[in-house]
């Protein structure tokens, strides 16, 4: 069975910095695709960023997080984090590790989200 678990959500006051990360677990044969995706309150799930299939490939990012947030692969391991800085209030949702990968096939996995608050 193939987990993905989250941690370092919170509550940060605007301007503030906060690191999540994300570690895979389970029968995994190979990662396509790691990354982060939110869902700000009363809105759909959107994507935050994500990276390459392989090492040293671009990263994309959505244009809200660019410059501010960046996001860490381990391409050895199955660990993936996202770094966040200058939080707005409008970064409040609660943020979900996303993987692609081949495991009894190709499917897509979901962690089971962490909370992020940014107050005034």
């Amino acid at each position: 069975q193939v987990q993905l678990v989250e941690s370092g959500g919170g509550l940060v006051q605007a301007g503030g910095s906060l690191r999540l990360s994300c570690v895979a677990s389970g029968n995994i044969f190979s990662i396509n695709n790691m990354g982060w995706y939110r869902r700000p309150p009363g809105q759909s799930r959107e994507l935050v960023g994500i990276t390459s299939g392989t090492s040293g490939g671009p990263t994309t990012y959505a244009d809200s997080v660019k410059g501010r947030f960046t996001i860490s692969r381990d391409y050895a391991n199955t660990t993936v984090s996202l770094q966040m800085s200058s939080l707005k209030p409008e970064d409040t949702a609660v943020y979900y590790c996303y993987m692609k990968a081949t495991t009894y096939g190709i499917s897509e996995y979901w962690g089971q989200g962490t909370q992020v608050t940014v107050s005034t």
